[in-house]
């Protein structure tokens, strides 16, 4: 009996996958399943740039929210949760599409507990890249615009200074919550207004420079992470789309990323793999060496 197929969209912080997701699974009948580990928990959707309803399109979704801030949601967690999903999905007929920039999630639903759901589920994987100094660029942007959008009163909500918060747990992890601290406790105690401004400015830029760090890392998982994925990866260039205005940057998403990707995902769900090659993958992602 041929495998269920699942399609996972990698990439950094600020490449565009939860929109790629979104525009496959509108075209070959799909639902996201989010793989951002920050994404699972409920609120802070400005500060973790979680997609709208808008933005959905009504595709979908699952594991966006549905977790308490303070709860402890770890990788296993993650490969549990998401072969749930993704077992309903498929049984609905409809193509999973496992999107998000946690790539440690990604790791141990595909490669963890002996491997099961590379043996119960046939994978494909896109990689949507953006040169590093484009993408840092982009992304202090939007931290800027985050800021307008209200991230301190997201951050505010969670925030007690009475409490010494643990920021090394559930949604205070995520790069903005810890970097307002003092400026929030120097609010609560009435500070001046010079030193909230200046607390504030290097909240800002701290965040800025945490994601452009953050996005570093990613880089090098993805990159290992291919080496075990061998040629069932494929590679989308999305740097154009960042550097063009408004209307040329929709043309520019449709033609460089999501043409490619549509051509890539439809290939992999008409090819049937036979027993042979499906045990040449396996075995490449078993011994972490890219397929020839």
């Amino acid at each position: 009996m041929a495998k269920a197929k699942v399609v996972f969209v990698m990439g950094a912080t600020g490449t565009g996958k939860s929109r790629l997701a979104i525009d496959l699974a509108l075209r070959f009948g799909g639902e996201v399943v989010n793989s951002d580990k920050m994404q699972i928990y409920d609120g802070l959707h400005v500060i973790t740039n979680k997609v709208t309803d808008e933005e959905r399109q009504g595709v979908p979704h699952h594991l966006l929210g549905g977790f308490p801030p303070d709860a402890d949601f770890t990788a296993g967690d993650f490969r549990d949760e998401a072969t749930r999903a993704v077992e309903s999905i498929t049984l609905r007929c409809r193509l999973p599409v496992i999107a998000g920039g946690s790539n440690s999630f990604i790791e141990e639903l595909v490669e963890g507990a002996d491997r099961q759901f590379l043996r119960r589920f046939e994978c494909c994987f896109l990689w949507v890249d953006v040169h590093p100094p484009v993408l840092h660029r982009f992304l202090g942007e939007r931290v800027d615009r985050m800021v307008a959008s209200g991230l301190v009163d997201e951050v505010r909500a969670l925030f007690d200074p009475d409490v010494v918060a643990d920021y090394s747990r559930g949604a205070r992890r995520a790069i903005g919550v810890l970097e307002m601290d003092r400026f929030l406790r120097a609010e609560a105690e009435n500070a001046e207004e010079s030193v909230k401004a200046a607390l504030m400015e290097a909240a800002i830029d701290e965040i800025k420079a945490k994601t452009c760090e953050l996005t570093c890392c990613q880089l090098q998982k993805i990159n290992r992470l291919c080496g075990s994925f061998g040629r069932r990866v494929r590679k989308v260039d999305a740097t154009d789309v960042l550097v063009k205005g408004r209307a040329a940057a929709d043309a520019a998403w449709e033609e460089l990323v999501v043409g490619p990707s549509v051509d890539f995902v439809a290939d992999f769900l008409q090819r049937e793999e036979s027993p042979e090659a499906e045990k040449q993958q396996l075995g490449a992602t078993l011994t972490n060496e890219p397929v020839a």
